[in-house]
This record gives structure tokens, sequence and C-alpha cells, in this order.
């Protein structure tokens, strides 16, 4: 089949490589109709991770049900289905207690797993033209009868649209409450809009691309320029000198300043500086154990310089990590069925997996207008 392969930093390439297939009674064999690109899949694609040549990359990914092994129940041949990007079995202590993304049993040795991803199993990303779905029972959202017709919303609810809700839910953001998002990315996008659905009264977007801030603003959300001007400042004058009721995270360690010189402690920071006192923070940008290639000595060991004493002064909460996408998605996927929600408004590109190469380059560069880009394996 065809797939796109990871072959070192800044190299992948279309390859055939062998079928994906069903290994084991639970799983089930899906054909891939649209995967995404994900911001996270360019930490892997600069070389900033682990990353073995080889691998097929795609964590998103959306499809019909060609087959099934023989222990699988609920799932059926002809499902449309979208596929989180955590791998569960659905029985572990983790699992069982909601907290899918940080499955016991599917990456031996660690919690949690993913398509496509470094250090994070075994498993062939969905950048291809099928793929193997461990323990389809539980991992597979049967979607409704709107799936195809609707599929460039669906196969958000893969990753972005959760993992914005999630940073949402991590900082507790409730009606009527201002929420600053640091990130006008496909999730920080996702996190505003998922704000705005919540009922926040003032979501304000912190960026410095033209084009997302846009995005932003198309949502209700207010933009925030932080090219030049001083982002804390411009939240403070919106909410009175206080600072937001709440906080979102949705960029991570290579976080960059307006000169364009990467400074992995930024945006926590500017979090904190702009969040009020007893605040809720939710970080769901990315940060590793380590970073060889980090710009200081701090961040090549996955540390930071953090406002520890401010943080701790105003007394405000922060909780973090990997969203565990199967307690969002079904709720989610309701709300899209029933017309309530288009995450789908991000989608800069739809390609042909075949364009992936190039695409990967321009979403990497931040090229104006590539905001979030889907393939079509069928293209």
């Amino acid at each position: 089949m065809k797939a796109l392969v990871y072959n070192g930093p800044r190299d992948v390439s279309i390859e055939n490589v062998p079928d994906a297939k069903i290994e084991r009674p639970t799983d089930a064999l899906v054909k891939i109709v649209v995967t995404n690109i994900c911001g996270s899949d360019l930490h892997m694609y600069e070389g900033r991770t682990g990353m073995e040549s080889g691998r097929v990359l795609g964590h998103e990914n959306f499809g019909q049900v060609v087959e099934i092994g023989s222990a699988v129940d609920r799932v059926k041949v002809g499902d449309w289905v979208c596929l989180p990007f955590n791998i569960a079995c659905g029985f572990c202590e983790n699992c069982e207690r909601g907290l899918t993304g940080f499955c016991l049993t599917t990456n031996p040795g660690s919690a949690g797993a993913a398509y496509g991803f470094d250090q994070m199993g075994p498993y062939a990303g969905g950048q291809a033209e099928y793929l193997r779905v461990p323990y389809a029972d539980f991992n597979a959202l049967v979607l409704p009868p709107d799936a195809e017709e609707k599929q460039l919303d669906y196969v958000m609810l893969s990753d972005i649209f959760p993992t914005g809700w999630h940073a949402t839910e991590l900082a507790g953001v409730r009606p009527g409450e201002s929420v600053a998002i640091y990130g006008a990315g496909p999730v920080g996008l996702m996190a505003a809009y998922s704000a705005m659905i919540k009922g926040a009264a003032k979501v304000m977007v912190i960026d410095r691309h033209p084009d997302r801030l846009k995005l932003a603003q198309s949502i209700g959300a207010i933009p925030i320029d932080d090219s030049a001007d001083d982002c804390v400042e411009q939240i403070l004058n919106q909410t009175g000198g206080v600072g937001a009721d709440r906080g979102c995270e949705c960029v991570g360690y290579q976080c960059h300043d307006h000169h364009g010189h990467e400074v992995s402690n930024l945006t926590m920071n500017r979090l904190v500086d702009s969040v009020r006192p007893t605040g809720g923070l939710g970080v769901v940008g990315v940060f590793v154990p380590k970073d060889p290639k980090g710009p200081d000595e701090l961040a090549k060991k996955g540390q930071m310089a953090f406002d520890f004493g401010k943080f701790w002064f105003k007394g405000q909460a922060m909780r973090t990590g990997q969203a565990n996408v199967k307690a969002y998605n079904r709720q989610l996927a309701n709300l899209i069925h029933a017309g309530r929600a288009k995450p789908s408004f991000v989608v800069s590109q739809t390609l042909a997996l075949d364009e992936a190469p190039e695409a990967y380059k321009h979403f990497d560069d931040r090229d104006h207008g590539w905001t979030k880009v889907t393939l079509k394996p069928a293209a």
C-alpha cells in the first residue's frame, strides 16, 4: 500500500510499504479516507525526537471499516469511523478511569500509545491507504449517517477538537468567564472554539500569524497580536487589569519570541502573568522529557526556568497532559451531527496523499494560509 514514510529530519516520502492487515482477533482494518497533518507531527519531521526512519506517520485518521477480526463484535464492515490518536485497551486501570491517553497495556513499559508517533508504541500511522486498529470495539468511534458528508468535521475528532476541549477542561473553563489562549494553531483555535461553545464571555487568542488570528476572530474570539506589543499587557487591558479567569497553553516547547528565537518557557511564564490570582491553567502544548536539539541546557533535559514563585503566590492551579480523546469524542460528534459544531473551519488545504511531502514543508514553515492540512489517499 501507499504511505508517507519518515526517512530523517525534514525528509518524508511516499513509498510502497507492506499492507496493513489484521494481526489479532480484536483488530479492525480501516480504509483511510481522510488523514491530517498535525502540529505534533512536526516535532518528528524536524528531527526533534528519536523517531526511527521507515515509520509511517499520521495519528489523525478517519475512514471506513473494510475487515474485522474474529473477536470484534460491535464494529461492523462498512462502518464510518474516526480513530482517537490514543490507542487504548479499554480494560487496564487507567482505561477504566477514563484515562485512555495513558493506557498501560498498549505500550508496555510506558503509559500511552498512539499511531505513528515516537515512543508511543510500534504502531504504524494512518497517512496511508489502510490502517490497522487494535482493540477496535473500544477504540473506533462509529459515526452517524452523515459521516461521509461531514468527513472534514468528523476527522477532527481524532485529535485536535478533543484536545482543544481538553485544554478548556484542564483550565476549568465555565460559562461567563474570560479565557486567554496561547497559540492560534489548530489546537489553539479548537480550544477557543470549545471555550465559545461552553459559554465563555471573552476568549482572547494570542499569536503573531495574521491568517490564524483572522480565523480566531471569525469565531468570535479577540485576536491578540504579540509580534510587537506586550501580549500580557493587552490581556490585562482586556480584563480590567486583573487577568483572565482561565488560560490555555496550546503551543508547547518549541514556542518562539517575536524575533523568531526559540524560548521554551515563554508561553508558560506568560500564562502565569496573564491569568488572575486563583485562576486555572490548562497545558496541552507538547513538552518532552528530553530534547537533545533544544536551544539551551535546560531545554535539552526537558526542563525550563518556570516562574514558580509567581505561580505559587497567585494561587493558580495547573493541569497538563495529552487528551484522553474517548472522554470527549462521542459528545463532540453529537455536536457535529446536530449542526452545533463545525470544526472544519480550520481546514486550509485538502490534498492528495501524494502531495504530503510538499505539504509538510509548507506547514512546517508556517507559510501564510497553511493552517490545517487534510490528506486524501484516494484522491
